[in-house]
């Protein structure tokens, strides 16, 4: 994906944006499943975040509304091509480094085995049953809770609607909070399924068809 008015988010910023994601996901419905004890949530997910940015770096797109990261936007193209063996070297990786800090922080294993039920909610496998290559995936639309209701969400989707349709691309993302559907449903997605599995949990799988 590319765009002229959003920010490319830069290794450099790594820091800026690991404290947005996790004060923006501290309180999401998914994590307070996966970790349901508020004070190894919070240990835990910069360590998270940390982790998945490293394979996101290297797999994904990353934007921003500006340099100060208000709000960010994580994409993966999944019409343009890639490197398999370096695509799965890099996940393996993160996969890995992620077990190690479940583990680290939670030798109970309880946190380790909620991730290990919950995959089918981390990993959007659900994206298989499109049959849709020329498809962009959104990871993340996050925009820093003291800066909501200043449009910065549209900015970032509009920028990810107006490529996709420049190139004809159907776009998809997933959430766990049933209120983001609503928002949405407003930039034109319409629900295609809902995944419920292991937890008490619903995860809204989302598609935006090609213009």
């Amino acid at each position: 994906m590319d765009s002229d008015k959003l920010y490319r988010v830069k290794k450099e910023d790594i820091p800026k944006l690991e404290q947005l994601l996790t004060v923006c996901f501290a309180q999401d419905p998914l994590y307070g499943h996966l970790i349901p004890d508020e004070d190894t949530r919070k240990r835990l997910l910069p360590e998270l975040f940390h982790c998945d940015l490293e394979e996101m770096f290297a797999t994904c797109e990353i934007f921003a509304d500006s340099p100060e990261l208000n709000g960010v936007l994580v994409v993966s193209d999944e019409s343009e091509p890639y490197n398999f063996f370096q695509y799965y070297a890099t996940e393996l990786h993160a996969y890995l480094k992620t077990d190690e800090y479940l583990i680290k922080e939670d030798p109970s294993l309880k946190t380790f085995w909620n991730f290990i039920l919950g995959k089918d909610y981390l990993n959007s496998k659900w994206t298989d049953q499109l049959h849709q290559e020329e498809r962009l995936h959104i990871i993340y639309l996050a925009v820093d809770p003291a800066m909501q209701h200043h449009g910065i969400s549209a900015l970032l989707m509009n920028e990810a609607i107006a490529y996709a349709h420049q190139h004809h691309l159907m776009i998809s993302l997933e959430t766990h909070n049933e209120h983001n559907v609503a928002l949405y449903q407003h930039f034109g997605f319409k629900l295609y399924g809902v995944l419920e599995k292991h937890f008490d949990l619903k995860q809204y799988c989302m598609i935006r068809e090609v213009q």
